[in-house]
């Protein structure tokens, strides 16, 4: 019934608005109580930089919420929700039980519950946005952060021959943000057209950042 999913639907939007105020305090309980065991984020690397938002988590918990009932995400994620919600669930009633005995105090039981949890999320977090966008490759990733090499020797050689001047980045210069990539292009088709602006390669061996432009890099060059 459409009109039924609405409204059940609604029902659990409010619900997740009066649920995200305690998501910073049991992130904080985290980072306090298990700093040293979280689950590595290195996967984050992968993900756009648009997705990349403060608000992450919520979307992570309101998408295990509704995904075991959307039939087309396949067998894998629907399990990973389901297993992330009762963790929640035993992390919410563990806490709560700890905080009426022994507030403050995070005793081995209330360490474990926080592991799983954080170890979970993780996990279902990476397979969602992976089952909605690409992810970026090791590839990508390696090239990328070619990319960020050249600015950064394109912005050492300009401060050397005087295109720039170190005043001009301590005080975040707005002309910086036309000037730095534009020099760096630059530096990439002529000083180092081994690096990763290299037209030698096919576009397709061009990081995602260049590789749509590679014909007019071509005149550039």
């Amino acid at each position: 019934d459409p009109q039924q999913y609405l409204v059940l639907l609604n029902q659990l939007h409010l619900s997740q608005v009066r649920y995200v105020p305690a998501l910073p305090r049991q992130e904080r309980i985290m980072e306090e109580c298990i700093p040293s065991q979280r689950h590595s984020r290195d996967y984050l690397v992968k993900f756009p930089e648009e997705l990349l938002v403060d608000n992450l988590g919520n979307h992570m918990l309101f998408a295990a919420e509704v995904s075991p009932g959307m039939l087309s995400w396949g067998a894998q994620l629907r399990p990973q929700a389901r297993n992330l919600l009762c963790s929640l669930e035993l992390v919410r009633t563990v806490l709560r039980e700890q905080s009426l005995s022994q507030p403050g105090s995070y005793p081995e039981p209330v360490r474990a519950v926080l592991i799983q949890f954080d170890r979970l999320f993780a996990e279902f977090e990476l397979s969602y946005v992976s089952s909605l966008v690409g992810v970026k490759s090791p590839e990508e990733i390696y090239r990328q952060q070619e990319i960020i090499v050249l600015f950064c020797e394109t912005v050492e050689r300009a401060l050397r021959l005087g295109y720039l001047t170190q005043e001009m980045i301590d005080g975040y210069e707005p002309l910086l943000m036309f000037t730095i990539p534009r020099l760096a292009i630059i530096s990439g088709l002529l000083i180092y057209p081994e690096g990763p602006l290299s037209l030698e390669r096919s576009p397709e061996q061009m990081s995602r950042v260049f590789s749509p432009f590679y014909n007019l890099l071509k005149k550039i060059r």
